[in-house]
């Protein structure tokens, strides 16, 4: 099981353990699901476990694990009817924070960034306590993919267990799988109220912090070159940049 997640033996062992029963089971499970494109269903990674790695898995665990975290083969996602708003409201969740922000959690957002036409979206988790960058991502599709490889990389730098996670209300963060990812690491989730954005003012005040020092102050040529210049300030906001508390 090691070998399929490339990580050592003490890190499975310890998400066995220390977090829901089924995360590491996901772990591996997730693993098959990516590789395959995200188009195996349970019976093709039940499949796949056993003849390419010799995971002996039932198939009612393998489909009971990839309901819980939101696996779904994207070919049956296009077939099924929108449910969007019953499937939505079901995941949100009431505002913990409550504007105090000089309190132990987490706050995440995903921004754009934009230059010469072109687009890319910026996903940030943002620790309170230190106002550093504790995981973000870059990528081309603001996606569910985006907002969740950003907090598998938050969970795997620290231990979120009891934390406060805020976000706003956005569809990322309403799916399942985000949900699911959350309750398992023990994560308390919470919500900025629908258009209200100073609910999550410091990592709206810090997008915008981004924006103002990376494009306004460089004579950018291009969107690749924006990116650039935005992952070296975010080395030097979590390194250099001197902070005043908000």
């Amino acid at each position: 099981m090691c070998e399929v997640l490339q990580i050592k033996p003490r890190t499975y062992y310890r998400l066995r353990n220390q977090l829901d029963q089924d995360y590491g089971d996901y772990l591996i499970i997730q693993n098959v699901f990516e590789k395959s494109h995200k188009t195996y269903g349970y019976r093709r990674i039940t499949k796949e476990l056993l003849v390419t790695h010799g995971i002996v898995m039932n198939e009612k665990k393998v489909l009971r694990i990839m309901k819980k975290f939101g696996l779904q083969a994207q070919y049956i996602q296009r077939l099924q009817p929108n449910y969007g708003r019953i499937y939505y409201e079901e995941n949100i969740k009431d505002n913990l924070l409550q504007r105090n922000f000089n309190q132990p959690g987490w706050v995440t957002d995903v921004t754009y960034l934009v230059f010469g036409g072109k687009r890319a979206y910026l996903s940030t988790i943002l620790d309170l306590a230190s106002r550093t960058v504790i995981a973000y991502r870059i990528r081309r599709k603001n996606d569910l993919d985006l907002v969740m490889d950003t907090l598998r990389d938050a969970i795997q730098k620290k231990d979120p267990s009891g934390f406060i996670l805020h976000s706003d209300q956005g569809s990322q963060y309403l799916s399942n799988e985000y949900r699911a990812v959350c309750e398992a690491n023990k994560i308390q989730i919470s919500m900025s109220r629908k258009g209200t954005p100073l609910d999550n003012a410091v990592i709206e005040s810090f997008h915008s912090l981004l924006k103002k020092e990376t494009l306004y102050n460089n004579d950018i040529k291009s969107l690749e070159e924006y990116i650039e210049r935005v992952i070296e300030w975010i080395g030097f906001f979590n390194t250099t940049r001197r902070k005043l508390r908000d």
